[in-house]
């Protein structure tokens, strides 16, 4: 069985931050406080105090004995370790790039990013695969960055769960996805706190436990009520979008939840809601992926099927389970090989487009 690690991340080495502020010094520079972060446009990345707060930078990583997780080579180590053939990697600090505000220092914040993520996936003959970032708040030139990431091989394109002052079925955002379409570029929907993305819910919290338990699923929520009720996947049939990094779980409860919704309220949206939430998952709009020792992974698959469902490590993060992730995908008696065999590679090939 070939393992497609449809959410892992790039634990970026200090040859992306050093270049961002020799180019960009009077937006990109040194904690102030001595702490191993980066204050971009005037704030922390994390920022790990107040409403949202994000993980201390000190703790995000795994503390497994033996991660090396700072270049390719010891990535593909780790990787060989947990029986992982591919792995999709999102970013880390990249995931700041839909955040930052100067349009300029945005596009050009995130070409850097593309190519330097481009260029550390190349030497590894197609088993690490980089994921793009676009200054998704500035427009055209977002879409002008996507195509450039495609012609740099890159496997998909990062979309925050919401944008600043607009949900996901904005009509501006349409030309976005048109052309994403266009280029056949899945787009993967991962939040973080502490990155100041748009808080939903976690305004309420700052320690950030708390923050992490809401933040992952409510962004999800979030972004797929915009997306099936806004009509996004009706004026983009052909539009693929994973939602990442909440588990599986919840999909089969929200997606009954949107069905009740759309049955007895439906016509409520403007311009009237088109078609049952159910039908965008079969029809290959909606894909999410999973922790593999979630149990109740059988029963979502005995509601909703395997097909959309795809395997993730969150490595080398805190709250993954390197060097073990695929443990329980690889051996778990109560669900059968030809499920096991989908979300363990297939579906992820089929939404990346991995030869």
């Amino acid at each position: 069985m070939r393992i497609i690690d449809a959410d892992g991340h790039v634990a970026e080495n200090p040859s992306l931050a050093i270049e961002a502020m020799k180019r960009w010094p009077e937006h990109v520079t040194t904690s102030t406080d001595g702490r191993p972060r980066l204050r971009i446009e005037g704030r922390y990345y994390p920022e790990d105090q107040g409403p949202g707060a994000g993980v201390p930078v000190e703790h995000g990583l795994s503390t497994a004995a033996g991660l090396n997780c700072r270049s390719a080579d010891g990535v593909l180590g780790d990787a060989d370790r947990d029986h992982i053939d591919t792995m999709v990697l999102y970013p880390s600090l990249g995931l700041c790039a839909p955040t930052l505000e100067d349009p300029e220092f945005a596009a050009g914040f995130a070409r850097l990013y593309n190519q330097w993520v481009a260029d550390y996936c190349r030497p590894t003959n197609g088993r690490l695969r980089g994921v793009a970032v676009t200054p998704i708040e500035h427009g055209q030139v977002a879409v002008d960055i996507m195509r450039e990431a495609k012609d740099l091989g890159l496997a998909a394109t990062l979309l925050p769960p919401a944008l600043k002052t607009r949900n996901l079925d904005h009509p501006d955002l349409d030309p976005f996805y048109a052309a994403a379409v266009d280029l056949e570029m899945p787009l993967g929907i991962h939040g973080v706190p502490g990155f100041h993305l748009p808080k939903i819910g976690v305004d309420r919290f700052t320690n950030y436990i708390q923050v992490h338990c809401i933040s992952f699923p409510f962004d999800q929520m979030t972004a797929m009520t915009a997306l099936v009720s806004g009509g996004v996947f009706d004026r983009h049939p052909d539009l693929r979008v994973a939602f990442l990094e909440a588990g599986v779980g919840w999909v089969p409860f929200f997606i009954d939840r949107l069905h009740e919704h759309f049955e007895k309220r439906g016509d409520w949206i403007e311009g009237g809601w088109q078609r049952d939430p159910q039908e965008y998952l079969q029809a290959g709009n909606i894909w999410v992926t999973c922790e593999p020792e979630e149990p109740i992974l059988p029963g979502v698959i005995d509601v909703l099927g395997a097909d959309f469902i795809m395997f993730a490590s969150d490595y080398p993060h805190w709250d993954g389970e390197w060097p073990e992730s695929t443990k329980h995908l690889r051996t778990r008696p109560d669900i059968n090989d030809d499920a096991r065999a989908k979300i363990g590679g297939l579906n992820a090939q089929r939404f990346y487009g991995l030869d």
